[in-house]
């Protein structure tokens, strides 16, 4: 029998990395339908969803970033009311298959060391918890502001009291979220939105449950450190390295060592290892390729943070900044917006990373830009004169 590799390179390590992330196949050529979202929702296992919308709301993107261009409609018809998903704290706030719920019960149940101030809150306030619960069962969900509450804050984030104990509600599995209003969370009872399959379904230990959100994290990044498979589903790096040793014994990943990383890394049972990866894609903040920074370092020598909350004067790159993959590297990143009253998909700054060729990265991320930009239905691009890339990409564009 063949002796199993046990020691990969850097090279290696990104290419199986982005196949566990759906790059290595092509982008669809023809209508996106129900089978590819959910084809990239089993890939990724789990969407971030985020406020921010310059561009797009963030879960839009990496269904963009994997099968092209879609139409967004089908995406919130997938997401809520359809019964296949749920929203819930998986990674941040996500969108996560309906049969992963019972994985997240025992955080609903107080198995997560930062919501103590939850269960605080809700022994506290027991008794307009109860009353919040019966009002959203007797007439049906609500956002926030529908509710009276006067207004007194609470401290967390600003939020007011009603809207604590409703975040509080929701995290404990109390309420749930069935859809979205203008991107606020309409909060419902648990039994019209999810199935009962899945309220009913198998109510994992702690302790099981944690270990095969850690087999999932190996899965879906193909090859990490325990930092980085722990971070997938937001599992401590400790436990995480636990369960991978527990996982290892029982064959579902196995221990390996990536050349130049410091730490040792495990590599999930069945991960492909590309000789190539032929990707073109503008990628999302919060895409799991790029969402935990010291990973994105290591794999693509990729230094990336988001400067959403550094004042202009200090910001390097600018607002709303996109990491461009092209093949099985990060060689670009570009600051867009979308600006919908003057049809014109903004390019605000646009960087080459050092040691890429500018000819080549300025043509494909034009193409990449006209088809986000036909994506969001906006008539033409407009390249700002900043950033290393700028002069190039705008002539790849070519006139306004």
């Amino acid at each position: 029998m063949p002796r199993q590799r046990d020691t990969f390179s850097v090279d290696e390590a990104r290419r199986i990395a982005l196949a566990a992330q759906g790059f290595d196949r092509p982008r669809v050529t023809g209508r996106v339908d129900a089978r590819h979202l959910r084809r990239v929702l089993d890939t990724v296992g789990v969407v971030q969803i985020d406020s921010v919308n310059v561009l797009t709301r963030a879960h839009y993107m990496p269904f963009f970033s994997r099968l092209g261009a879609y139409e967004p409609s089908a995406l919130d018809r997938f997401a809520w009311g359809s019964g296949r998903l749920f929203e819930y704290w998986a990674h941040e706030a996500s969108l996560v298959p309906v049969e992963d719920y019972g994985l997240f019960r025992h955080r609903m149940e107080g198995g997560r060391r930062m919501w103590w101030r939850r269960d605080e809150l809700l022994r506290k306030r027991a008794e307009e918890a109860n009353a919040l619960v019966e009002y959203i069962r007797a007439h049906g969900p609500v956002v926030h502001g529908e509710i009276h509450e006067g207004e007194r804050r609470a401290g967390w984030w600003g939020w007011s009291e009603t809207k604590v104990l409703l975040e509080a509600l929701f995290t404990n599995g109390e309420l749930a979220v069935g859809n979205r209003r203008s991107f606020a969370r309409l909060y419902d009872v648990p039994q019209r939105v999810l199935p009962s399959k899945a309220l009913d379904g198998p109510h994992l230990d702690p302790e099981s449950a944690q270990r095969e959100l850690v087999r999932r994290g190996a899965i879906h990044h193909g090859i990490g450190t325990a930092a980085d498979i722990g971070d997938y589903y937001r599992v401590g790096t400790t436990q995480a390295k636990q369960a991978l040793e527990e996982l290892a014994e029982a064959g579902e990943v196995q221990r390996v060592r990536v050349r130049g990383w410091r730490d040792p890394a495990y590599l999930a049972t069945g991960a492909r290892v590309p000789r190539r990866i032929e990707a073109r894609a503008v990628l999302s903040p919060f895409d799991p390729v790029v969402w935990f920074r010291d990973r994105s370092e290591r794999l693509f020598d990729f230094h990336y943070r988001i400067e959403i909350y550094t004042p202009e004067p200090k910001r390097q790159y600018g607002y709303y900044v996109l990491p461009f993959l092209l093949g099985d590297r990060i060689v670009g990143r570009v600051d867009l917006k979308a600006d919908r009253k003057a049809s014109v998909l903004l390019v605000q700054a646009s960087h080459i990373e050092p040691g890429q060729d500018e000819g080549e990265v300025a043509s494909a991320l034009a193409e990449e830009l006209r088809l986000v930009a036909e994506w969001q239905g906006l008539e033409r691009i407009d390249v700002r004169p900043k950033g290393n890339l700028a002069g190039a990409l705008s002539a790849s564009i070519g006139p306004r």
